[in-house]
């Protein structure tokens, strides 16, 4: 279960190519000495993600900096873990990590540019929605997590904003970003760090239970019931009654958005949502699953437009929650809540 033994890339049959052999940190030049810095193009708590482009070569990249004295000492170590996890993974689906540049006052990422958007965003601007797009689009997240977790590589932060887009014109090109709270795991159960976003987090994170990579299965269980219901399968105001509810596995498939989804894609989902970790399918367990296999015409032919009102609606709250969030400098660790225990009770 998870934390298997490692495979090449090469095994996967999706593995990412190089725009360029970008090494340049290894010349022992400076990062300024190579690289120009562009717009911004978002910020974090201790971080700005900026376009730059190669003085050499004018490739376009993004560079996240990281300002080194905004970080605690977990941070930085989470930084560091989340260098060496994208470091070693090259897959068509996974952002990729071309090069790093430590200096004395930042880090200094570089990454590749990511000008699509988010993929939820997409999904909401069409004007038809079917089984097989929602399929394909798992198919792609499977395989990326199956490549991970076979690379003993939990995610742990997987959600809607961590799934993003190359280009505006492809609504297939999806790369899983975003590998902040990115972990080795070379045995099973043996994590034990309690983080994730509420709404996506496994029971076992939340029980406290050591655990592995089979808690992205779970993240992944949540995302394929919004692709396909239109909402999530865990929904409270109070986030104690959402905890009691991802502890339980307490969800349902409301009749009026599912009464016309395949039941080999709702039994998929309740093997995905499942609380006990070892009961629960794995990523290469997911890509064998009946509903992944179904022939395309059938799935083609189940419309998925009432639901994609109800997708557009979840995701335009999402949107707006998340704009007026804001953005705290606390540790990164206090992702489920600053006081998030005491929604355990």
């Amino acid at each position: 279960m998870g934390c298997g033994s490692s495979t090449p890339a090469e095994e996967s049959g999706a593995v990412a190519t190089d725009p360029a052999q970008v090494e340049d940190s290894k010349s022992g030049k400076r990062f300024n000495e190579l690289y120009k810095i562009g717009k911004e193009l978002g910020s974090g708590a201790f971080s700005v993600v900026k376009e730059g482009s190669h003085k050499q070569s004018g490739e376009s990249f993004a560079i996240k900096i990281v300002t080194k004295a905004k970080l605690t000492q977990e941070d930085e170590q989470a930084l560091k873990d989340e260098i060496d996890v994208l470091s070693e993974l090259k897959h068509s689906n996974i952002i990729r990590l071309y090069d790093v540049f430590e200096e004395k006052e930042f880090y200094y990422l570089i990454t590749e540019k990511m000008l699509g958007g988010e993929l939820f965003d997409r999904i909401v601007q069409k004007s038809y929605y079917n089984e097989k797009e929602a399929r394909d689009t798992c198919k792609i997240l499977f395989q990326a997590m199956a490549y991970c977790h076979k690379h003993q590589v939990a995610h742990r932060d997987l959600k809607p904003e961590n799934l993003l887009l190359t280009s505006q014109d492809n609504d297939s090109d999806i790369k899983i970003a975003d590998f902040g709270f990115a972990k080795k795991c070379t045995t099973p159960n043996s994590l034990k760090t309690q983080c994730g976003t509420p709404g996506y987090v496994a029971p076992e994170i939340l029980e406290g239970q050591q655990y592995d990579t089979q808690a992205d299965m779970w993240s992944l269980g949540v995302i394929v019931y919004i692709l396909l219901g239109g909402y999530p399968p865990f929904i409270e105001q109070n986030q104690r009654d959402l905890f009691r509810k991802i502890r339980k596995g307490d969800y349902e498939f409301h009749d009026e958005y599912w009464g016309q989804v395949s039941e080999d894609a709702k039994t998929m989902i309740s093997s995905l949502l499942t609380v006990n970790p070892s009961k629960r399918l794995s990523a290469d367990g997911s890509l064998k699953n009946t509903w992944m296999i179904q022939d395309d015409a059938a799935l083609a032919g189940k419309d998925l437009g009432a639901n994609l009102e109800k997708f557009k609606a979840f995701n335009a709250k999402r949107k707006f929650k998340a704009a007026v969030k804001t953005v705290i400098a606390t540790n990164k660790f206090s992702s489920l809540g600053v006081n998030f225990q005491d929604n355990l009770k």
